[in-house]
């Protein structure tokens, strides 16, 4: 019952940014966290950040820290991927994903229930 819709993706050029949003319907009853993920073409798909929806901690790959930032905004019940001074090998379908989990691992695809549609990031150079 619970949608998750993403927008934001888009061509971008090497060392720029994008701004990635998900909206949930309604309230998130019951979501503790919400996380993005990406694959793309051929590999496995990767945990990017997560964040805790009730304090707001966030989580990161730690190949990416430093250059994307998650962040939720309660009221509208959305989470946003800032990404900066992108790379090529950051091209992927991004995916918005949420857990209600009691045990949640942040990495692991399996424990999230719900998952947007995706939208597609191409980096070039």
């Amino acid at each position: 019952q619970v949608q998750l819709v993403e927008s934001g993706g888009g061509l971008v050029q090497a060392g720029g940014s994008l701004r990635l949003s998900c909206a949930q319907s309604g309230r998130a009853f019951g979501i503790s966290v919400m996380g993005w993920f990406r694959q793309a073409p051929g590999k496995e798909r990767e945990f990017v950040a997560a964040i805790t929806w009730s304090t707001g901690n966030p989580y990161y790959a730690d190949s990416l820290k430093g250059r994307f930032t998650i962040s939720r905004d309660k009221t509208n019940n959305s989470v946003y991927l800032q990404m900066a001074s992108l790379k090529p090998e950051d091209t992927a379908i991004y995916y918005c994903a949420a857990s209600s989990a009691s045990t949640i691992v942040i990495h692991a695809t399996d424990r999230y229930q719900y998952w947007g549609q995706g939208t597609q990031v191409t980096v070039t150079s």
